[in-house]
């Protein structure tokens, strides 16, 4: 079970961006980003079809 958990390392320098009173670290907003963007190309890209059936 240890070997499952992540060491967080304090050391190293976390960059934030903020907007106002809206502060996100880059790593998350690179995540959501990606997951919107697919969600959007899911929506805007045709369905595969198969065959017509006659």
């Amino acid at each position: 079970m240890h070997a499952l958990l992540a060491v967080a390392n304090e050391d190293i320098p976390t960059i934030y961006l903020g907007w106002g009173a809206f502060t996100i670290q880059l790593g998350n907003f690179i995540v959501i980003s990606v997951m919107i963007l697919l969600f959007v190309l899911a929506l805007v890209l045709p369905f595969p079809t198969g065959r017509k059936r006659k």
